[in-house]
């Protein structure tokens, strides 16, 4: 006897499929990637959390006590190092981004037009679209974050210094040192300021303004989807309910998000235009 034949998966069926199956690799690969792309065949030490920053400590100890704007050899190695890592996590992250956002379509797309499917069938759709645009607005916030990072890696790096909890030994005096100028900083007619704090005031500047440009661009791009959905909205027939609820639904989204990222532009934008005071209240653990 025949064995029955088997129903043929729909393309669109096996283009989600392989989205999905791309994103779920692509998930773990941004978590453990960057740090053996960055690592560069002779700096494997670094993935370790602890070792890191232990190097970051005494770089910066290091280069505080150099008397020279450019870095330390052992610093510029370390900068060069998060450099790498942050390019690697960008484009990874970008790249899990564009996955995301072609699966959230195909499964959002899928969902409205479901009319036949039933109703366990749509809400399954409902729930992965949903996931993937959660992941997707994770995956962005990613990209922002370490764009900025490459852009600046050593106002970066330095965020790893224990500036908050109490010290002792060479680490802690230098971070007193770097408080005290700082203060001495913002106020006019001070104490000259050391070369190795102008080049972290300059970077600090450049990191917060690298965030503003991003977010900013981010969120006019939101608004213009955000028109462009809420015009297919009104274009939609009030038949089409799924179709009207997923456009309404990101156009609301799209609206409530460019604000937040315009709120953040600004905040940045300040911290960078007054790079000192943004320092020292980094410094000071705020």
């Amino acid at each position: 006897m025949s064995s029955p034949a088997v129903a043929p998966v729909p393309a669109h069926g096996r283009l989600i499929a392989l989205l999905a199956a791309l994103a779920a690799a692509l998930v773990p690969a941004l978590l453990l990637a960057p740090h053996a792309l960055a690592a560069n065949g002779s700096q494997g030490g670094y993935a370790n959390q602890r070792t890191l920053v232990s190097a970051v400590g005494d770089g910066f100890v290091e280069y505080w006590h150099s008397g020279d704007r450019r870095l330390s050899p052992h610093l510029r190695e370390l900068v060069d190092y998060w450099f790498r890592f942050h390019v690697a996590k960008a484009a990874i992250a970008a790249l899990l981004l564009l996955v995301l956002c072609a699966l959230g379509v195909l499964l959002w797309r899928a969902y409205a037009r479901a009319d036949g499917l039933g109703t366990a069938r749509r809400a399954a759709l409902a729930s992965a679209g949903t996931c993937a645009t959660a992941l997707a607005l994770l995956s962005l916030l990613v990209v922002m974050a370490n764009v900025q990072g490459a852009a600046a890696p050593f106002t970066s790096l330095l965020s790893m210094l224990p500036v908050g909890t109490p010290g002792h030994g060479a680490l802690a005096d230098t971070l007193d040192q770097v408080r005290q100028h700082l203060t001495e900083a913002s106020h006019p007619g001070g104490t000259p300021t050391p070369p190795a704090l102008t080049t972290m005031i300059s970077d600090n500047s450049r990191y917060h303004a690298t965030l503003a440009v991003t977010a900013g661009v981010v969120a006019a791009v939101l608004v213009g989807v955000s028109v462009a959905l809420w015009r297919r909205f009104a274009r939609t027939g009030a038949q089409r309910r799924r179709t009207r609820r997923v456009l309404g639904s990101f156009g609301a989204l799209c609206a409530v998000s460019s604000p937040a990222l315009a709120v953040l532009a600004v905040a940045n934008t300040t911290t960078a235009t007054d790079s000192a005071r943004g320092l020292l209240i980094f410094f000071d653990g705020g």
